[in-house]
């Protein structure tokens, strides 16, 4: 669940501007932010000092624009900017997502540090997210990732360490799917808890972990072997893995979710 606000692992004054940003989008664009969170490393706990804030928010407009003919743009993208990168998804796209099984989407509303809540919407969109999971395709999109950034990275005389989190975090959400135990925790500490079993690679991953806190985003170093040789073993099996199979989902939820929200900012907004 969510940090409590006394446990906000984000500095007030860094708060504050954000807070700030995500007030100035709801008058400048007219909507309500009914979730707003960090995603990328901040998220996932292996920030380095000087990682952006990376705020993704899912928004509803009034009523009316539910009810027009033509598709209306449905993202809202800030320049970043003094660290803060900001963006979000209105509310139909972000059910439609979730009825894809969107693995980002999953993890934005399971992530540590939550900026702004309405919490019976949290509760219902988290509740959606566990009927609406689909190991088959979150499986795929884990290994895929892993595969990617493997190849585009952790094969040179010298890689940024930061990339073998970045390697690591798919493939244990992969191995975390395999095992049939649901949608994937957006912590990492949480699935190498879970995950790793080997103490001498634990060891590796948490040195690792202190490390990427501790140095800048760009930082380059040497091979780790034992990590090296973990990621290798563990691409090569998941290749033949056959993961959990696709089962019949009930979408009405969404549909639901979406029209009990929008009227309730209406009536809201009525009073």
């Amino acid at each position: 669940m969510p940090l409590i606000e006394d446990d906000h692992p984000v500095a007030p004054g860094v708060r504050a501007a954000i807070e700030s940003r995500l007030a100035a989008i709801e008058a400048d664009y007219g909507v309500r932010i009914l979730y707003a969170c960090e995603s990328g490393s901040r998220g996932w706990g292996f920030a380095s000092p000087d990682s952006d804030y990376d705020v993704r928010f899912i928004y509803a407009h009034p009523l009316p624009w539910y009810l027009q003919v033509t598709p209306q743009r449905n993202v809202i993208e800030l320049p970043v900017a003094d660290e803060l990168d900001i963006n979000g998804w209105e509310l139909r796209k972000s059910l439609g997502l979730l009825k894809k099984g969107n693995a980002t989407l999953i993890e934005w509303l399971d992530s540590p540090v939550v900026y702004r809540a309405d919490s019976a919407f949290l509760r219902a969109m988290q509740d959606a997210a566990m009927q609406m999971h689909q190991p088959e395709r979150s499986f795929r999109h884990y290994w895929h990732m892993a595969r990617g950034n493997y190849r585009a990275y952790l094969t040179g005389a010298t890689v940024r360490l930061k990339k073998y989190l970045y390697v690591l975090r798919p493939l244990l959400a992969a191995r975390w799917i395999e095992q049939g135990r649901g949608t994937v925790p957006m912590r990492f500490e949480q699935l190498a808890a879970a995950m790793i079993t080997d103490p001498i690679l634990r060891r590796a991953i948490d040195e690792l972990l202190a490390v990427k806190r501790s140095v800048q985003e760009a930082e380059y170093g040497s091979p780790l072997p034992v990590i090296d040789a973990f990621i290798a073993a563990e691409l090569q099996r998941l290749e033949s893995v056959s993961p959990p199979a696709f089962r019949e989902i009930d979408y009405s939820v969404l549909d639901r979710l979406l029209m009990e929200t929008v009227l309730q900012l209406d009536a809201s907004r009525k009073r």
